[in-house]
C-alpha cells in the first residue's frame, strides 16, 4: 500500500492519459493514481480501464455523469483518498504540463522537510513557463500578483494546480464548504490552508503547456478568480472549517 495518491481529473484526454499513467508508475517512489473521469466522449475512460489491468490495486477510476468542474473533481478525489488512508494527496494535470518527475520533489517537501502543503510553483525565481503565448503568461503572472495583493498570501503561484496536500490539511478542511470550481478553487484551497495556520512551501517547477489535446482554459475561469478572491478575503475560515461546521 502506497502512502501517496495522485488525483488526475480528465475530460477528453485520450491522447495523454495512458502515457501520463505509465510515467507515474515508472517512478522510483511508488504512487497510486486516481482518475476522476467526467464522462469524456472521446473514450478516455475506456483507455483507463484497459490500463488498470496492468496496475491492479494501484490505478483507480471514479466516473461522473458529466463535466462538473475541476474543483468538484478534486473534492471528490480528496474524500476518496481520505476514506482509504492515504497520507499524501496530489493534484496533477493529465496533459504533461506538470512533469511527473516533480511528484517526488513535492512529496519530499511534505514528508521530509516539514511542509503541510507543497506547491509546484511556476513563479519562484522568475517565470518558468514553456510554450505559453506572452499574453497568457502575463495574465497568469499578474493574476497571482493580484491575489497576493488582496489576500496578503506570500505564495507566489496562487493559481498553481500541481500540489501535494498532507492528510492533516484535508482533514482540517470542511470540504463541503469549498465554493469555487475553476482557478478560484486553487486559490481558495491555498488561502484556506494559510488562514488555518498550515505551512505552505513552494517548490520550483517548469510548467510546459500541453502539446496534445485541447486546453480547458476559458475566460470564465479567470473571471471567477478575479471576482471570487474578493469574497475569499472576508470569510471567517476558522468558523467555516471548524469541526462542528
Amino acid at each position: 500500500m502506497s502512502d501517496s495518491l495522485v488525483i488526475i481529473p480528465t475530460y477528453n484526454e485520450k491522447e495523454n492519459i495512458e502515457k501520463i499513467i505509465r510515467f507515474v508508475f515508472s517512478l522510483d517512489k511508488e504512487f497510486h493514481v486516481l482518475i476522476i473521469e467526467d464522462n469524456s466522449p472521446d473514450g478516455t475512460a475506456d483507455i483507463v480501464k484497459r490500463v488498470m489491468k496492468d496496475f491492479p490495486g494501484k490505478l483507480f477510476i471514479e466516473e461522473r455523469k458529466g463535466k462538473l468542474g475541476l474543483g468538484t473533481a478534486y473534492i471528490h478525489g480528496f474524500k476518496w483518498a481520505l476514506a482509504r488512508g492515504y497520507e499524501y494527496i496530489f493534484e496533477m494535470d493529465a496533459d504533461f504540463s506538470h512533469n511527473p518527475k516533480d511528484l517526488t520533489r513535492l512529496y519530499d517537501a511534505c514528508a521530509n522537510q516539514g511542509a503541510d502543503l507543497a506547491v509546484g510553483s511556476r513563479y519562484i525565481g522568475g517565470v518558468n513557463v514553456v510554450n505559453w503565448p506572452m499574453g497568457r503568461i502575463l495574465m497568469s503572472y499578474y493574476a497571482s500578483a493580484y491575489v497576493r495583493f488582496i489576500t496578503r498570501m506570500k505564495v507566489r503561484d496562487t493559481t498553481a494546480g500541481f500540489v501535494c496536500y498532507t492528510r492533516k490539511v484535508l482533514e482540517r478542511f470542511n470540504l463541503d464548504k469549498i465554493r469555487f470550481i475553476g482557478y478560484a478553487f486553487q486559490i481558495e484551497m491555498k488561502y484556506t490552508a494559510c488562514k488555518l495556520g498550515f505551512n505552505l512551501v513552494e517548490v520550483p517547477i517548469i510548467f510546459t503547456d500541453r502539446t496534445e489535446g485541447e486546453s480547458k482554459m476559458h475566460s470564465g475561469i479567470f473571471k471567477e478568480a478575479i471576482l471570487g478572491v474578493i469574497k475569499l478575503r472576508f470569510r471567517n475560515y476558522k468558523k467555516i472549517h471548524s469541526k462542528n461546521a
